[in-house]
């Protein structure tokens, strides 16, 4: 559903930048190659998977896991524990980690990447996790640690880090 979603957003309003070199500050940078190409790939991307990983994973036997609270940084060792850990798990699933790139929009670039199968239109989703929050307010305010209008502005600019607000947000436009 979720890329049926993101498709159907790419038909009726703007679509991602077709790159990451793109004018950064330019709100016309929406045009409609950028919708082609989105539209185009999310079809290829629907068309070779049809929802078999999606069923694939649903049949999986789940592996047990113990949540940590992590209250500090953690130090080398354990951060490499844990690397190894999710490697592990992935392993059993057949699945890869994909490298996404570390410039402040990595949680919009991984949103991208597995919504749109390009991590490049990380624009396009910041764009419209936006317009959830916006549009939304009653829902994101009381997670929010500051004014809201100035927590939604800075959630605009490129390269601010998401957080589990604009998660949330992304998981909801989504549903």
């Amino acid at each position: 559903m979720s890329e049926q979603y993101w498709n159907a957003s790419a038909s009726a309003s703007a679509s991602a930048s077709a790159s990451s070199s793109s004018s950064l500050n330019s709100s016309s940078h929406d045009t409609e190659d950028d919708h082609t190409i989105a539209a185009i790939l999310a079809e290829e991307e629907r068309l070779r998977y049809d929802g078999k990983l999606g069923k694939r994973l649903s049949h999986l036997d789940s592996i047990p896991h113990t949540p940590r609270v992590i209250g500090d940084i953690p130090d080398a060792n354990d951060a490499t524990l844990d690397h190894e850990r999710l490697a592990e798990r992935l392993a059993t699933y057949k699945l890869a980690e994909l490298q996404i790139e570390g410039d402040g929009n990595c949680q919009f670039r991984a949103l991208a990447d597995q919504l749109l199968q390009h991590q490049d239109y990380h624009q396009y989703v910041r764009k419209h996790v936006v317009k959830q929050l916006k549009s939304h307010r009653n829902l994101y305010e009381g997670y929010v640690p500051m004014k809201y209008k100035s927590y939604v502005k800075k959630m605009k600019r490129l390269g601010e880090w998401g957080d589990h607000v604009t998660l949330q947000a992304a998981a909801d436009r989504v549903s």
